[in-house]
């Protein structure tokens, strides 16, 4: 298990399918975390280390807001987790509508240029930073009926790169997470990838072991190779 004992974590998409597992792993590595998402609540996670931060991160001013309240209650962010994001499927490229591209864009690429965006000056500050966000398979492996997701997921692996390129002279580290098909609440399966492992894997990203890994798209496929 990772130790990330005083590590001050900032967690998007805290709650929910990947969500739980990874905020619980934290708790578990000895991290504070403050989780945000649009629904979460203290209660979510009984624990002493966990703040809750109902948020969107829908502009760019929603997402300044969210790490200015984070410093001014810890007085830092060792280390950004992006885990919100969203999926539609199932339909060619010639039938996927504008509102279906937009609203996989917005979820999966622009709510994570919009933390970055506000993350990355108090990291450079600092001079330290593990920023990890979880992308997908597609993202890298496009499949057919999957054209909105699988793009949006192929930009944010190509903003995961650029930030490590950019930052790497400021000790932050960027890496983007792949995860295959995963045993979800609502994805059920022979086959699928526990949460709990990719989480894992995020977390050991955050710590300070992972110092030398950067601007990786890192694949959690499990048998389905």
């Amino acid at each position: 298990m990772a130790n990330l004992n005083g590590k001050i974590v900032l967690i998007t998409g805290a709650k929910g399918g990947l969500g739980t597992s990874v905020t619980t792993a934290f708790l578990e590595a000895g991290a504070q975390v403050i989780g945000v998402s649009r629904s979460i609540q203290a209660s979510d996670f009984k624990h002493s280390r966990f703040t809750a931060l109902p948020a969107e991160l829908s502009s760019g001013d929603a997402a300044r807001q969210v790490v200015a309240e984070a410093v001014a209650q810890f007085g830092r962010i060792d280390a950004l987790v992006h885990v919100m994001g969203g999926f539609a499927g199932g339909l060619s490229v010639a039938d996927t509508d504008d509102a279906t591209m937009d609203k996989m864009f917005e979820l999966n690429f622009r709510a994570a240029f919009h933390v970055l965006r506000a993350t990355i000056p108090q990291m450079r500050a600092q001079g330290s930073g593990r920023i990890i966000a979880v992308a997908s398979r597609q993202g890298v492996e496009p499949a057919a009926m999957l054209g909105a997701y699988s793009a949006s997921k192929a930009a944010l692996v190509s903003l995961m790169k650029t930030v490590a390129l950019e930052n790497k002279d400021a000790g932050i580290t960027a890496n983007a997470v792949l995860p295959g098909g995963m045993a979800t609440p609502n994805n059920r399966g022979a086959g699928l990838i526990p949460t709990g492992l990719v989480a894992s894997v995020i977390a050991y990203l955050a710590g300070d072991e992972a110092s030398a890994v950067t601007g990786a798209a890192i694949p959690v496929y499990g048998t389905q190779l």
